[in-house]
């Protein structure tokens, strides 16, 4: 069903009709049965920014399909943080991975060993669990505090029982924080680089969600503040202009840890795609303006999503966060159990992220993604007051 934007303004959100979306083959629109809102995995329904576009096509056109080679992406990247953050890394520092998850698989090789343990703040992106383990590392959760920031000194226990006997640990930090949208600040950053030192334990960071924290907040690159020197970023343009189908990561090291990720084996970025250096590079040379509009009209949904929210569901838990375009969500007082993203698939047609897959803390929580059509955002708050009655 195609309904009117409630907001009665044009964004680049209200540019696709719910048909039109329909017609795409990713994961986002084919999981669910076709009367089934996918407000689900962190898909954004936009058109492209016109210079990736227009980037992708002449590669295309021009036979330019083989492998990746030099260093624009990297320069891309140095450039956008520059001018974004005020902080520049050095270009010999960064390395092509095939995307973010893999690219942080690839730095725990580096700086663990299977058996060491690796600290994350739940509730957290569900790979983190999933990937580590897969490494044959052990998972340390750490419970963000009652207002969704980092609890640095549960998080000094942790490194402390890490390295009891001596084993090697990592911290895996999720930056803007995937589910909740915090954005850490300088001063816990710092704090934690600290701890991080003075217990020996290496820092390991996913920025994906930096260019998208709003307006209002400034988001701080961990190998920008004092003491984030030792820390390896792993980040790409996927998340900010909506280019996951095109797999291309980058692992940034700090000065300290620039020989640690001199010693990536070559063939890990073999993995990436030479569209998608090309489609990222674009992104970030050239999609400022886009990633502007984006920002202010991601906000206006945020927005219009919170007083939806307020008006039609309110014993539904949230507290807005600063970055992405995620919605972390307390179904726990409406008695839809552990699962409530099941609940609601069945009884409102309404596709969610179960808070199971974030960690124990996610149990009762289901996460929405907000970054659609705000017809689709107020549709989809309609069903689900009218199905919870």
């Amino acid at each position: 069903m195609d309904v009117a934007d409630p907001r009665g303004a044009v964004s680049p959100f209200a540019e696709l009709t719910e048909a039109e979306l329909r017609r795409r083959t990713s994961t986002k629109w084919r999981r669910f049965a076709p009367d089934v809102l996918p407000l689900w995995v962190a898909e954004m329904d936009v058109r492209i920014a016109e210079p990736v576009v227009e980037a992708l096509i002449r590669a295309v056109r021009e036979g330019d399909t083989g492998y990746p080679h030099g260093t624009d992406y990297a320069e891309a990247y140095a450039g956008f943080a520059a001018e974004r953050w005020g902080w520049e890394p050095a270009i010999a520092d960064i390395r092509l991975v095939p995307d973010v998850m893999l690219g942080i698989s690839e730095v725990l090789k580096l700086l663990t060993s299977p058996g060491d343990t690796v600290i994350i703040t739940s509730p957290v992106y569900p790979p983190f669990y999933s990937f580590v383990r897969h490494l044959g590392r052990r998972i340390e959760a750490v419970p963000l505090g009652r207002d969704l920031r980092l609890d640095l000194a549960m998080l000094e226990r942790a490194f402390v029982r890490s390295r009891a006997d001596g084993a090697g640990a990592a911290m895996l930090l999720c930056s803007p924080h995937n589910p909740t949208g915090t954005v850490h600040t300088e001063a816990e950053l710092s704090a934690l680089a600290g701890l991080a030192a003075r217990h020996g334990v290496r820092v390991v960071i996913d920025e994906i969600h930096a260019p998208l924290t709003l307006p209002g907040t400034q988001f701080r690159p961990y190998l920008s503040v004092p003491g984030g020197e030792a820390g390896i970023v792993v980040t790409s343009a996927a998340k900010g202009w909506n280019l996951s189908g095109l797999k291309a990561g980058l692992a940034v090291a700090g000065p300290v840890a620039a020989g640690d990720l001199a010693r990536m084996p070559e063939e890990v970025g073999h993995g990436a795609s030479h569209l998608g250096v090309i489609g990222h590079s674009a992104a970030l040379r050239l999609g400022g303006a886009w990633l502007y509009s984006l920002l202010v009209d991601l906000q206006l949904n945020r927005e219009l999503f919170g007083g939806l929210l307020a008006a039609d569901l309110p014993l539904v838990g949230w507290r807005p966060g600063q970055a992405t375009y995620l919605a972390w969500l307390d179904w726990r007082a409406l008695g839809l159990g552990d699962d409530p993203a099941a609940e609601l698939v069945e009884r409102a047609r309404v596709a969610l992220t179960p808070g199971a897959g974030f960690g124990l803390e996610g149990n009762g929580f289901a996460r929405l993604n907000f970054a659609t059509n705000p017809a689709l955002i107020a549709e989809a708050v309609r069903r689900i007051a009218a199905a919870l009655g």
